[in-house]
């Protein structure tokens, strides 16, 4: 693959600022503009706009226009279509202008990333269409694609770049400095120089600052870093996100079964799993599929229906306590007035300690060593907060409807749901995680089930047994 070498877009030489408002975002005029010279047929003007942009500004301009007018875009602004600008793509806006190029082309823009881009670019494609692209891509190039789309999806493997600077051991700082020199096929983004055994297993590191500031004599294996922090090629994303985060990583080395060095990952990678991560686990608590406005209708509508159906058996559920204390509601009126509050405020508590307990989880602050504090940490917050919530609604009804004794009912079963929505708020997501479940997909459903059926059970079952209604 070759490299990104900084010229064609730079950020900060070519980029019109003009175009962007006070946060980074291209002006709705600037859009505007593009979309009516497409219009007009002139794609000159287009082109003259959309020149100046970064690679992820005309990227944006995809993601921004309407869907029937980005093949209309991209024909207008074909030369600026590069690889740079299909990586930085929405997944949904680059497949579909995938969709419509030939492998050649496609072939062409994968030869101009780094190999993680390209496998990014090439693995969303049916089995066909790749093994079209494949074909037209050179054999080096062909095989690193291949390699890498033979491991799982979501692992370093698939994430990894594998243009990276090697050296042995036995060289001195000025032989790498020539190697570095000498060599025009060598990757360009780089932060550190790995050090391999004869058997290409990485044994230390040394960051390209300390290789500039030391003597040429001195041999790598006196400057090099012998600690360090190796990445297992079928390792998940996440868990690589969260090596980088712990140890403060720029880039790690990626090794295979055997130990041997096969590829890096660096920094910048990590910044956009971390963020791609964090929102696919709030949008799995929601339960809105892959929650992206590009996504097609008929793939948002098959994610979002199984989660409402699943909402709906459990609200049965909530609705069947409720039809066993259909005496107890008839003889006051009142109760059925309050009881959503009851369930609604439970509900509330228990979204706020799972969202807690999902992310503890994700970000490994809460395992197996302390999973029971954590617990009767949130005990004790769901017991003051009930207990808050508990005085303020008991007086508050106590006062409305003129009776202490439903007050006091309320305020009683307020107590009650809040306590249990924060144990249903962290021991179902911790429960899910130990079954290998995704605490964030299935979570919310089992807590809200309990917060609802708890909250009717202990307004109503209150209400009867101590007699208030006679």
């Amino acid at each position: 693959m070759t490299d990104n070498v900084p010229g064609t877009h730079d950020a900060d030489a070519n980029t019109d600022t003009s175009q962007l408002d006070a946060d980074d975002r291209l002006k709705p005029g600037f859009v505007r503009a593009v979309l009516d010279a497409i219009d007009a047929g002139d794609s000159a003007a287009a082109r003259t706009l959309v020149e100046p942009l970064h690679p992820a500004d005309i990227a944006d301009l995809f993601e921004l226009a309407p869907a029937d007018q980005r093949a209309a875009l991209a024909t207008a602004i074909t030369e600026l279509l590069d690889g740079e600008v299909f990586a930085e793509m929405n997944d949904y806006v680059r497949e579909e202008l995938i969709d419509a190029l030939d492998p050649r082309q496609v072939a062409d823009i994968a030869a101009e990333l780094d190999t993680d881009d390209a496998v990014a670019i090439i693995e969303d494609m049916d089995a066909a269409g790749q093994r079209e692209v494949l074909r037209a891509l050179d054999p080096d190039d062909r095989a690193a694609i291949e390699e890498a789309l033979s491991f799982p999806e979501e692992s370093a493997g698939r994430l990894m770049q594998r243009e990276l600077i090697a050296v042995p051991e036995h060289w001195t700082v000025g032989d790498v400095l020539d190697y570095l020199r000498a060599d025009d096929a060598l990757t360009t983004d780089f932060w550190e120089v790995f050090v391999v055994d004869p058997a290409h297993r990485p044994i230390g590191a040394c960051h390209l600052s300390w290789i500039m500031r030391t003597p040429r004599s001195v041999s790598v294996g006196d400057v090099m870093q012998r600690e360090q922090t190796l990445i297992p090629v079928d390792m998940d994303q996440e868990e690589v996100a969260l090596r980088f985060q712990k140890y403060a990583l720029i880039s790690a080395a990626v090794v295979d079964a055997s130990g041997r060095l096969v590829g890096m990952i660096t920094v910048d990678d990590i910044v956009h799993i971390i963020s791609q991560e964090a929102g696919e686990d709030i949008l799995r608590l929601s339960g809105a599929g892959d929650g992206d406005i590009n996504e097609p209708v008929l793939d948002s509508y098959r994610a979002r229906v199984r989660w409402l159906i699943s909402n709906l058996f459990t609200a049965l559920i909530a609705s069947s306590i409720i039809a066993l204390f259909e005496g107890t509601i008839a003889k006051m009126v009142a109760l059925a007035t309050l009881m959503p509050i009851v369930a609604g405020v439970g509900g509330n508590a228990g979204t706020q300690t799972m969202a807690v307990t999902v992310r503890a989880l994700a970000t490994n602050q809460l395992t197996r060593s302390n999973t029971w504090r954590s617990i009767l940490r949130e005990l004790r917050v769901a017991v003051l907060n009930g207990a808050t919530i508990a005085v303020v609604i008991g007086v508050g009804v106590s006062i409305v409807f003129g009776n202490p004794h439903l007050g006091g009912v309320i305020a009683a079963a307020m107590l009650t749901n809040i306590v249990v929505a924060g144990l249903a708020g962290v021991m179902v997501p911790v429960a899910l995680e130990r079954m290998g479940a995704d605490p964030a997909v299935a979570s919310s459903i089992f807590v809200t089930m309990t917060t609802d059926s708890m909250g009717f059970l202990a307004f109503l079952g209150l209400a009867t047994w101590s007699g208030l209604t006679g």
